[in-house]
């Protein structure tokens, strides 16, 4: 039996041994430590966004959920998401632009800056990302035909939207007022200017305290004469012209008629006093119930008007049904990626995810459920208390750009089948395609006389299109002549050789 002084000196050797273990062991750990690759820390990326229009109260918290959702797919990305407001959005991006700001995407269409963007070089070319980093959106556009609209100088530089819609003009009025009123209209009845001039009259004669109306004539003249407006600075071409020569609007007949219109409209008050300065939001003003009277198109002749009152009621007409006007363009509501934008590939991933997953498509557009909107079969409908005008969230302005008509719900403001029957529409005989679709002009040769012949719009010719005329012939003759005398023919000559270049290279 071994002795106590044997049995501590085991105990000493054993304890040794396990020093001299434990030592090794964690030299080995440093050793493998130092010759592993270290751990990939996380970089996350903020994407600065610019949307027209009003930022909802729900906003942000929708964004953030956004971010927490493409983040557990694997794009490590958040968003920082600005609203401009409609009235000021279009000068605003464009002074951003042009001072060098950094952002990601941003809203645009024709409507508002994109053309001076994409002329100005403002907007980052996408052969080559596109395809790469938004193959499923890429293929989509290739499906449509859409990205030729985008396209200028060989470059791609916008991402439209991919809806087929119609925007010629329908003509509507408060119908519950006017039923009151004892003034009832036929459906499509009101198909001439002269049809809605009469009752235009009876309207302000049944209320003549009220706004009826701050939108002139001009555009309905446009209809019946087929005109195609160039959106460049008053220039235009008439569709039964085979050779599509640009002119001006002001030396065309049809303005001189409009301007007799708007003097009419103008001192019967039917054209609202304030008509000139007035920038709120139309279809606002509309909903609730400022106005009686709008010029409006397919989509909210059709669509729910999120009217403020449940007892408003509008009737509405095609006017000039037996004309041809143009569908609306691609370029109608497009999505851009900054010039300076330094991370691009990662905007691109972001949306060809919303192209091809129904639950993201969801978060942007609808927001989160049970907050934001709530869900009646597929449908989504405001939740309880809101509407229209009081959405936290849904129905967010600049949210036009990201419809995917895949997976589009039914909303209160559209119903099931609405965005087939907008399809349909378009494609009736009346509804074409423009030959210029896609044509985006280039102001650089110009630049000085498209300034002057703006300043001369607004101080001259805005002032003839709304009736504030005392001799509409003389003024409209004067007018002309100072667009004459202010480089008019020097603008013409180059948009007509765009316009040639342009047609040539379809060919």
């Amino acid at each position: 039996m071994p002795t106590m002084q044997f049995r501590i000196r085991i105990i000493i050797v054993l304890a040794a041994l396990l020093l001299v273990g434990l030592t090794v062991a964690a030299c080995s750990k440093k050793e493998d430590e130092a010759s592993s690759p270290p751990a990939e820390s996380r970089t996350e990326v903020k994407l600065k966004f610019y949307f027209g229009g009003e930022k909802k109260a729900a906003t942000d918290e929708v964004w953030n959920k956004v971010s927490e959702y493409v983040q557990s797919k694997g794009l490590d990305v958040r968003f920082d998401v600005h609203y401009i407001p409609f009235t000021d959005f279009k000068e605003k991006m464009l002074i951003k632009a042009a001072a060098g700001d950094k952002w990601d995407l941003n809203f645009d269409a024709d409507w508002q800056s994109y053309k001076q963007m994409v002329a100005r070089g403002s907007y980052l070319p996408l052969n080559d990302l596109l395809p790469q980093y938004a193959p499923n959106l890429f293929h989509k556009y290739e499906e449509l035909g859409t990205l030729e609209a985008a396209t200028m100088n060989g470059e791609i530089v916008g991402l439209p939207w991919t809806l087929k819609m119609s925007e010629r003009p329908f003509v509507g009025w408060r119908a519950d007022l006017a039923e009151k009123a004892g003034i009832t209209r036929a459906p499509d009845s009101i198909r001439t200017i002269e049809d809605l001039d009469k009752l235009l009259h009876e309207l302000k004669d049944a209320f003549p305290d009220a706004k009826l109306s701050r939108t002139p004539p001009l555009s309905l003249y446009w209809t019946r004469e087929e005109w195609v407006d160039l959106a460049f600075h008053g220039l235009g071409f008439y569709l039964d012209d085979p050779d599509m020569t640009v002119q001006a609007i002001e030396q065309q007949p049809y303005y001189l008629e409009s301007a007799y219109m708007s003097r009419k409209w103008n001192d019967y008050k039917i054209l609202n006093r304030d008509a000139t300065i007035d920038n709120e939001n139309g279809a606002d003003q509309w909903r609730n119930g400022k106005l009686l009277f709008t010029i409006t198109s397919h989509e909210w002749a059709t669509a729910d008007p999120g009217f403020v009152d449940s007892s408003f009621r509008q009737q509405m007409s095609l006017i000039y049904p037996d004309k041809r006007y143009v569908n609306r363009t691609a370029l109608a509501n497009v999505l851009a990626i900054n010039r300076n934008s330094e991370h691009p590939e990662l905007v691109l991933r972001f949306l060809d995810m919303i192209e091809t997953d129904k639950v993201l498509y969801d978060l942007v557009q609808y927001g989160i459920e049970g907050k934001t909107y709530v869900l009646s079969g597929e449908a989504a409908e405001y939740p309880e208390g809101m509407q229209y005008i009081t959405s936290n969230y849904m129905e967010w302005d600049s949210r036009w750009a990201f419809w995917k008509p895949q997976f589009m719900r039914p909303t209160p403001t559209y119903p099931g089948d609405f965005w087939l029957k907008e399809a349909e529409f378009a494609d009736l005989p009346i509804n074409i395609n423009s030959p210029v679709d896609g044509l985006l002009i280039s102001d650089d040769r110009i630049k000085n006389e498209v300034a002057r012949r703006d300043r001369l719009a607004n101080d001259v010719g805005k002032p003839i299109e709304f009736g504030k005329t005392t001799d509409v012939e003389a003024e409209v003759d004067n007018y002309a002549r100072l667009q004459r005398e202010a480089g008019l023919d020097k603008i013409i000559a180059e948009v007509q050789r765009q316009v040639d270049e342009y047609l040539a290279g379809k060919e």
